[in-house]
């Protein structure tokens, strides 16, 4: 059964981060993802990882556990601590052992899933399409709130016009709405 990824109206499709210091991983990462109306974006570092969540949003960030210098459970703590990144979904990836307590500090650092290698790619894409979905609906409810908010400050300057005895007034703040919006 396929199921088709809602992306909302008139944006571009959800970025997914990978992070990675092997480069061979990347790339059969983003083999696995080939086809998902998503984008990638690869880098081998945590420290790689915070500056592109500086530059972009995200809608997930699959991050490998275990790197050289700033390993992934610190990425991890960091993207969580900032306000713009902390909502981003992390799923960990490791090639380590089923050790529980990695699992754990992946968890307490954050991380949504943690993934070990080898894993199956039909199982990985499918959690992903999952997350790029709340990530399309969410931007989706996002835009409906803001435009409830432009919808009721229209309506609200209609009806103070109103009050004053000024229906020109009013009638310019209701024609002021954006009926494609």
């Amino acid at each position: 059964m396929s199921r088709t990824i809602a992306r909302p109206p008139g944006d571009q499709p959800a970025k997914v981060l990978l992070v990675d210091d092997r480069n061979d991983n990347l790339i059969a990462l983003q083999a696995i993802l080939q086809g998902m109306p998503l984008v990638t974006v690869a880098v081998a570092s945590g420290e790689a990882a915070l500056k592109q969540l500086l530059l972009d949003d995200f809608a997930l960030i699959l991050l490998d556990a275990h790197m050289p210098g700033m390993d992934g459970f610190e990425t991890a703590t960091h993207v969580k601590s900032r306000d713009r990144t902390r909502q981003i979904p992390i799923i960990f990836l490791t090639a380590a052992d089923r050790d529980a307590r990695l699992a754990l500090r992946g968890y307490a650092a954050g991380a949504v899933d943690y993934l070990t290698k080898p894993f199956d790619p039909w199982i990985l894409r499918a959690k992903v399409s999952v997350f790029v979905e709340m990530w399309a609906k969410n931007v989706l409810l996002q835009q409906q709130a803001e435009r409830m908010d432009q919808l009721e400050s229209a309506a609200r300057k209609a009806l103070s016009a109103l009050r004053d005895g000024d229906p020109e007034s009013a009638a310019e703040a209701l024609e002021s709405i954006d009926p494609l919006a």
